[in-house]
């Protein structure tokens, strides 16, 4: 029987450009078995399984795949489902991953989930000098056994960032959109941030200092595809 899988893009600018794709997955027309598969024929970064909630439940349970793992917690999926959910007519106020219970609030046209940040995978993060060095880095350039978090001030006053990641080792040579990266950044720096990440995808967060970290973007559908 075929699988049906919506793909959205999250994290995107105002404009809905950019953005990192997502795949969605109802927990409940799946194997346990075949998730991985699932992640790894689709190669999107990262792929959500979700136990849809019941009419009025304000609670879901999630799994997280990368092509190559599977993820405790992870921002993009996190708040792509939570958007998801939303539109799908099912809105909720936790997120049941592995790390923990994750919360989550809806903001206008933006989806935002707050994680602690000891859910968010180690990072080696490299404090480059300028947009153009940022820019020119090539994964080959960087251990292909860590995640590599590349990043710089575009206006430190402001709280805005440039950044890239590389995570070959979890089968992502560049991921576009980092919501875990972005947790544990806010934490390292200890303060809002506008992270502008890839491309151009847009990454709001929201520092506490109880350590908790609130990570909200715009979503859009990009429609479905289907896998046996």
């Amino acid at each position: 029987m075929a699988i049906d899988v919506t793909v959205l893009r999250v994290f995107t600018d105002s404009d809905g450009k950019f953005g990192n794709p997502l795949g969605v997955v109802d927990n409940s027309t799946v194997d346990p078995a075949d998730r991985q598969r699932i992640a790894t024929e689709l190669g999107y970064s990262e792929t959500i399984f979700i136990d849809v909630p019941p009419p009025g439940g304000t609670s879901a349970q999630a799994r997280i795949y990368t092509p190559a793992a599977e993820m405790a917690f992870a921002g993009h999926p996190t708040v792509g489902a939570s958007w998801w959910l939303r539109e799908t007519g099912k809105p909720v106020k936790t997120l049941h991953v592995p790390a923990g219970i994750v919360q989550v609030e809806y903001d206008g046209d933006l989806a935002a989930v707050s994680a602690r940040s000891e859910w968010a995978p180690e990072f080696a993060i490299h404090d480059l000098s300028s947009t153009d060095e940022l820019m020119a880095a090539q994964p080959d350039d960087f251990s292909d056994d860590v995640e590599n978090y590349l990043w710089t001030w575009i206006d430190q006053d402001q709280g805005i960032m440039r950044s890239r990641m590389f995570a070959p080792h979890l089968g992502i040579p560049e991921d576009e959109a980092t919501g875990a990266a972005a947790v544990r950044m806010t934490d390292y720096l200890s303060r809002d941030l506008k992270i502008i990440q890839g491309k151009g995808s847009v990454i709001h967060t929201r520092w506490s200092p109880e350590g908790w970290v609130r990570v909200a973007g715009r979503v859009v559908n990009d429609g479905s595809t289907q896998l046996d």
